[in-house]
């Protein structure tokens, strides 16, 4: 498996308004074409991806954002997250996001975002800092000082949730 297809399709064939939509057609695509890839990457057989910024960027992409199409409203959605983040504080470490264009590095930084640790998300507001995304960020962020949780996963995750979250998901934009 090479990371090339996976590049192709999120930076060529995708438009920007499809990366973070809410589709049963986008995500089953997403499934269909690269399950297996997502199955590798959760396995940890693409390692060999780690030696380039865009082989990071890539599988960074796949156990971040694929798990999240292939697995939509389940717990499995979410499972990924800490490898997808630890694959994202090595690839800067190697300072394979300065070798990323702007859409290219928000990817890498996701993982960031997505993190329920305040000390994680300490990290993603330098990260995103003057970026299009940093009052998305800052947004997340929010969310995490109020509930401590991101809440639009209590479901997913099998956690109850409190009549002040309850209320919280009854406003618009209150889920990402």
């Amino acid at each position: 498996m090479d990371y090339h297809p996976i590049y192709r399709f999120w930076f060529e064939e995708c438009q920007p308004s499809d990366w973070f939509k809410k589709s049963d057609e986008f995500d089953q695509m997403i499934t269909e074409r690269f399950y297996s890839y997502h199955q590798a990457a959760r396995n940890g057989e693409l390692h060999h991806w780690r030696d380039s910024a865009l082989g990071s960027l890539c599988e960074i992409i796949i156990l971040d954002q694929f798990s999240r199409n292939i697995f939509r409203g389940k717990a499995e959605a979410f499972a990924c997250d800490p490898q997808a983040l630890t694959l994202s504080h090595f690839a800067i470490e190697k300072g394979f996001d300065k070798r990323l264009n702007d859409s290219e590095r928000t990817f890498m930084y996701l993982p960031f975002m997505h993190s329920e640790s305040l000390l994680i998300h300490d990290i993603a507001l330098r990260l995103f800092q003057g970026s299009e995304q940093a009052s998305f960020e800052h947004a997340h962020r929010d969310i995490l000082l109020r509930f401590n949780r991101y809440p639009h996963r209590n479901e997913a995750l099998a956690r109850v949730s409190t009549s002040d979250e309850l209320r919280f998901l009854e406003q618009e934009n209150s889920s990402f």
